[in-house]
């Protein structure tokens, strides 16, 4: 029988019957909120699109996304003061020459820094393997250069790999991934010469991106998913301890009609803290590593 090609990561296990640790303080449930700070190129490149775009430059477009590092990701930082909320800042390397100011300011909270490639006008899986090299480790040192401290945490822009993404994290030190939302767990991955890096799980049901610009659903209904997913996970983490996060991008809900109903879901989180861990998505994979180290 012809075996199906395998990415050769990991291996199937079914959630029941794990061993798995609790979370600090005996809690079942992890939460993370990953805000996307995000730059794209004018007149080329990739870029979500409010409406189809027209012939470059694409004026409209352009601006939409432009609207969430001027305008909507200060009002989200508004919500994440007032409802002291941690926030894991999944940035890409250019927003620190394009808009400093939002990168200063999560500085000032102390929130994680999470690499995020150079910018979201390309996907880094259709590079060679030498240049993808070279894109982690450009994006690796702007990051270092600017926080004081390399990240350990890598997204890759449009959740793109390559088959040696996980090689190539691994072999430039960092620890752990989100490219892979498959499970509801931390999984240790597989990579090439005995080495190893930590999947954590990132959202793409309660993403804003697929939501609200692939599937049309908008804001009061992608917040009523955050709390019914948060609802039910916080429920099934009885069984055993999970991981819920969020995905937001400052310009897609950071827009006044989407903001409005999105402080309700934030709200409904925070009136749970007792009951959850809320962290990073680093104190995630650093607990895991700590408890659960990799086998290989």
């Amino acid at each position: 029988m012809t075996r199906r090609p395998s990415h050769g990561r990991f291996a199937y296990t079914p959630i029941v019957g794990r061993e798995a640790p609790d979370w600090p303080g005996g809690r079942r449930l992890a939460v993370y909120i990953a805000l996307n700070i995000e730059v794209f190129a004018f007149n080329e490149g990739l870029g979500a699109e409010l409406a189809p775009g027209g012939p470059p430059p694409d004026v409209l477009n352009h601006a939409w996304r432009d609207y969430g590092n001027r305008v909507g990701v200060w009002r989200l930082l508004d919500e994440f003061y007032r409802l002291e909320l941690p926030v894991t800042v999944l940035v890409n390397a250019d927003a620190y020459t394009e808009c400093p100011t939002v990168m200063d300011a999560f500085r000032a909270r102390g929130d994680e820094v999470v690499a995020h490639g150079r910018t979201n006008a390309e996907r880094q899986g259709v590079l060679s393997e030498a240049d993808e090299r070279a894109l982690i480790a450009e994006t690796t040192e702007t990051i270092a250069k600017a926080e004081g401290t390399r990240p350990t945490g890598w997204l890759g822009p449009w959740i793109s790999e390559s088959r040696v993404t996980p090689d190539l994290l691994a072999e430039a030190g960092y620890d752990y991934l989100l490219d892979w939302c498959h499970d509801d767990q931390p999984v240790w991955m597989a990579a090439r010469d005995g080495g190893r890096i930590l999947s954590v799980p990132y959202p793409q049901e309660l993403n804003d991106i697929p939501a609200v610009v692939a599937r049309k659903v908008e804001g009061r209904a992608f917040a009523e998913m955050i709390i019914d997913g948060f609802d039910e996970q916080l429920k099934q983490s009885a069984k055993q301890p999970l991981v819920f996060g969020i995905a937001l991008h400052p310009y897609i809900v950071g827009q006044p009609h989407r903001l409005r109903p999105l402080r309700d879901a934030l709200e409904h989180i925070a009136r749970h803290l007792d009951e959850v861990w809320l962290c990073h998505a680093g104190d995630i994979a650093r607990h895991w590593d700590d408890q659960m180290p990799s086998k290989n």
